[in-house]
């Protein structure tokens, strides 16, 4: 690639300058969540014993338990269940589905259409015979959100009272593939009472990815009972290898942990043979690495609106995930746009994303993803399906540096690929 073209450079240079008051908030926002994790820290004592590996059954594992407790602590909660053996954010929440709900209960997705991998699990796609909920005979309704990008609150609030068999209510914090606002700890607290003053049993359920450290408090802090998310996203700060986690009500976590393992064993056992210290290390630096994300997303967000593209959320609008939506006029653009991220990545920079029909996806995706830790979407990365209309999803990055150099590369990328006129 050629050098940086200089009106690119004055461009990214400009936006950077617009959105200045936008990163002294951000940075209000790490300190008080780096001080609340550091007295979390404090309170359990962390020390070098917890890094320690483990094998067999991990009876009496201190690292695994202490981690889980520091979890529970800093997500508002009283109890969680973080695992390296939990693949992926989609696993976590499946877990939680099948550890709570029963054959006749019915889920509620409060927020739209769930992420795409959890069609599968839901039982909307898929093949026959996979073990959907649906095959277990446990039903499922969808109140979409308003025009507005918020939530219904009067539908969900008449369905969980006209239909005695919800027994979970889902909310996805983050857009996913949709365009709308990310749900705000307010947005969570809110419905979470509502739905608690006209039935206090309903299990309120947070998909927690991409939005972790994002505020200065977290869903279970605010009413939600129970919430999940990937170690490979925010709350791992870009050192977790692997992993997810589980938290909330005990009683809730432990039903979820008995999918986990097996009924009467639960979360007792499960040994990791490396060091946790990756783990502990992760979760210390989460809130500094999600608000370096948040800063790449922010400046891309100005540029891309100073080009003319349609984004969301605003450079300036408060935010509750780490994702960046920018609507390209047509799917070479938006191939275009995936692929100078990709070329701008430390890892796997020659190779050429397409989309492909990535297992889990209703559509061909195509994704840009050159990470130390495979997949992991708290390091910069970019994907999208290729449907109408043409949404890049942008999130992600450890350093802001990094992800400055990135769009510049991108758009000078697109720009020779004819792509993009300046």
């Amino acid at each position: 690639m050629a050098e940086i073209n200089a009106e690119i450079k004055a461009l990214v240079k400009q936006a950077e300058q617009d959105v200045l008051d936008t990163f002294t908030r951000l940075s209000d926002i790490e300190r008080e969540n780096t001080r609340r994790v550091l007295d979390a820290f404090r309170a359990h004592r962390i020390s070098l014993r917890h890094f320690n590996p483990t094998t067999g059954y991990g009876y009496d594992d201190i690292a695994r338990d202490t981690l889980s407790d520091l979890f529970a602590d800093i997500m508002g909660c009283e109890k969680a269940l973080v695992r390296p053996q939990i693949v992926s954010g989609t696993h976590a929440l499946s877990l939680c589905l099948y550890g709570i709900l029963r054959p006749g209960q019915i889920m509620l997705a409060a927020s739209g259409r769930p992420y795409d991998t959890l069609e599968d699990v839901i039982g909307l796609t898929g093949e026959t015979g996979s073990g959907s909920l649906r095959e277990f005979g446990i039903g499922y309704k969808q109140i979409d959100m308003l025009q507005d990008g918020s939530l219904d609150d009067t539908a969900i609030v008449n369905a969980v009272q006209s239909e005695e068999r919800i027994e979970l209510v889902e909310l996805q914090r983050s857009r996913g593939y949709a365009w709308r606002s990310s749900l705000s700890i307010e947005d969570m607290e809110r419905i979470s009472r509502k739905i608690h003053d006209v039935r206090p049993e309903i299990v309120v359920m947070v998909d927690n990815c991409y939005g972790e450290f994002t505020d200065i408090r977290e869903p279970g802090a605010v009413g939600v009972d129970l919430l999940a998310g990937s170690l490979i996203k925010n709350p791992g700060g870009g050192l977790a290898p692997t992993g997810g986690y589980i938290a909330g009500r005990a009683d809730l976590v432990d039903r979820v942990a008995f999918r986990l393992t097996s009924p009467g064993i639960g979360g007792e056992v499960g040994s990791y043979a490396a060091s946790y210290q990756p783990f502990y290390q992760g979760l210390f630096v989460a809130p500094h690495v999600v608000m370096q994300a948040i800063r790449v997303a922010v400046l891309a967000a100005r540029v891309f609106e100073m080009i003319g593209y349609p984004i969301n959320p605003a450079p300036h609008a408060s935010r509750s995930d780490i994702i960046q939506a920018i609507e390209f006029p047509n799917a070479e653009q938006l191939i275009s746009f995936i692929q100078g991220i990709q070329f701008n990545s430390p890892v796997d920079s020659e190779a050429m994303p397409e989309p492909w029909d990535m297992p889990g996806y209703q559509d061909p995706v195509i994704m840009a993803a050159g990470t130390f830790v495979a997949g992991a979407s708290i390091e910069l990365s970019a994907d999208a399906p290729v449907r109408p209309p043409y949404i890049a999803y942008l999130q992600g990055g450890l350093t802001y540096s990094h992800g400055y150099c990135a769009i510049e590369g991108a758009l000078q990328y697109m720009y020779e690929n004819g792509h993009l006129e300046l």
